[in-house]
Order: C-alpha cells, then structure tokens, then sequence
C-alpha cells in the first residue's frame, strides 16, 4: 500500500476554504455547500431532476442510494409529493447495511440498521401512488450478494448518490487495514459485494458521532457494493455535511494521487464524478491555523 505522507497531507490542508473550488491542483471537481439545509435542499432537486428527465422519456432510472447524508429526505420526499414524481420506474440498489458479529442483520430500529431508518424517513413519508415499487427497492444481506450483483449487473446504473467515511470510504469500500493481507490499488478498483469486518477506526469514527464512543454498540461487520459497483454508474455524486470526521478525506480526495489508503482517489477516473460539501466539512483545522508548527 502507499501511505500519504505527512508533508503531503500538510500541504493539502492547509489551503483555505475559499480556495479549495477553483484551485488549480484539482483532481476531482468540487462544490461548496452553505450548510446541511442548502446541501439537502441541492440533493433532493439533482436527483428528482435525474429522475423526472428519465421519466418523460419512458425510461427507467436506476440508482445507487445511500443511507445519509440525511439532511436530504425530507426536501426529496416533499419534492416528489409537491411536484407528484411518479418513482414507478425508479430502481433503488441500496449501497450497504451494517451487521452484527455473526453476520446478521441489525433490529430495525437500531440506530446502524440502514434499511430501517430508510423505510422511515426515505420511503414511508411519499405517498403510496409515487413511490418506489416493493420489487424495485434491493437490499443488501449476508445471503443476497450474489442475488443483487447479478441484478445490478442487468443494465447500466444512471447515478450513484453517496457520502465518503474518515478513510475516504465510499459505501463501506473501507482503507484495508489487515496486517497480513494487503491490496493494490487493482484490488480497490475491482472490488465487488462483500461481507466485511469493519475497521477499528470506523468503529470509534461511528461510536464518537452517535454513542458517545461507546464502540460496543457499534456493529462490528457490514455487506457493502464493490468500489466496482458505486463507480461504474454513469454519474457519481458525493456529498458530506458531517464535519471534522471527512475534513481531511476530502484534502486527499481532492489532491492525492490515487491510493488504495483513500478509496475515493479513484473518483479521479471517472468521467463525471462531483464531491460537494459543505463549509464546516471542507474547512480543515491546518487551514484556520497557520501558526501551528507540526515539525514537518
């Protein structure tokens, strides 16, 4: 694997926030968003425009959706009631879903059980003449991997909605961290659905932001799409709101050069790929600080 070296990261982070969009060593195009509001409000209208142009033209839009950021269900569920979308013809391949221990699926109102907070806040609030058809609506399993990779690979995939992880994960595309087993940079790109353990930094990641770092109620495994999957899709569009935990992520996804130590690198080629964030997530601590002395 190739490490991003100190020196490396520096430079990246210390470039201000209001340079980052137009500033000339881009790798992957960028966005930049007031806040969670603004960013729902822009998620919510993209997709429904994806979806409404498919319509008008007979076709079916097929997509990679993600469970968060969640600041986009309420304006994407109110759109398609206000504007009465039909999401008939719109083909859900729900990105990942955590596990516990054995492989096995969450309660439903576990706090990490994906497909129950998406019933709730992405499904059931949409009246029941627009929404997405039972059979059009996959989701992920220990025991349907090979069932929904056969089923994705049936026709091209029209966009793929995401977030990114502290380790520039896409879905649950985690940095590999096993001591006695590495990947190259070809494994990463030709990744496909799997059961995972999870890695111990996503672990205290997800138990900080919800638990109060109590990492024992975190699930420890998940089933997630191959990085070969969520980028084959036409368009990929990703988006994070959530702060100080994708702040330097976005630094390497936006200058690094591609390494299986930050998945999302490989953003960098696809043909149209976009990251948007918001102020508070794209501005990094190096940046605010330029006293600091690092030793480096």
């Amino acid at each position: 694997m190739s490490y991003t070296t100190p020196e490396q990261l520096y430079e990246w982070c210390k470039i201000p926030v209001a340079e980052l969009e137009n500033h000339k060593d881009l790798k992957v195009p960028f966005r930049l968003c007031d806040d969670a509001d603004a960013m729902g409000e822009l998620m919510a209208r993209e997709l429904v425009d994806e979806i409404e142009i498919n319509n008008k033209g007979g076709k079916t839009t097929r997509a990679i959706i993600p469970c968060g950021p969640s600041c986009w269900y309420k304006p994407f569920t109110d759109l398609v009631n206000e504007e009465r979308v039909s999401l008939k013809n719109f083909v859900v391949f729900h990105m990942d879903e955590c596990l516990d221990w054995q492989g096995m699926e969450l309660p439903l109102k576990h706090p990490y059980n994906f497909k129950g907070f998406m019933l709730e806040h992405f499904y059931a609030p949409i009246d029941a003449e627009l929404s997405v058809a039972e059979e059009h609506r996959y989701w992920l399993n220990a025991a349907n991997v090979e069932e929904i990779k056969a089923k994705i690979s049936e026709a091209p995939i029209d966009i793929t909605y995401g977030g990114w992880g502290q380790d520039g994960h896409v879905a649950y595309n985690q940095a590999r961290r096993h001591p006695f087993s590495h990947v190259t940079i070809d494994d990463v790109r030709n990744s496909t659905i799997r059961i995972q353990e999870n890695n111990i930094d996503t672990i205290i990641a997800l138990a900080q932001r919800t638990f109060g770092t109590a990492y024992q109620f975190v699930p420890p495994m998940s089933v997630t799409l191959g990085v070969k999957e969520c980028l084959s899709a036409k368009k990929v569009r990703l988006f994070s709101n959530t702060g100080a935990w994708k702040q330097t992520a976005l630094r390497v996804a936006l200058f690094s050069p591609i390494t299986p130590e930050y998945p999302m690198t490989l953003l960098q080629e696809h043909s149209d790929a976009l990251l948007t964030a918001t102020i508070d997530t794209a501005t990094h601590p190096i940046s605010e600080n330029p006293q600091w002395d690092l030793g480096i």
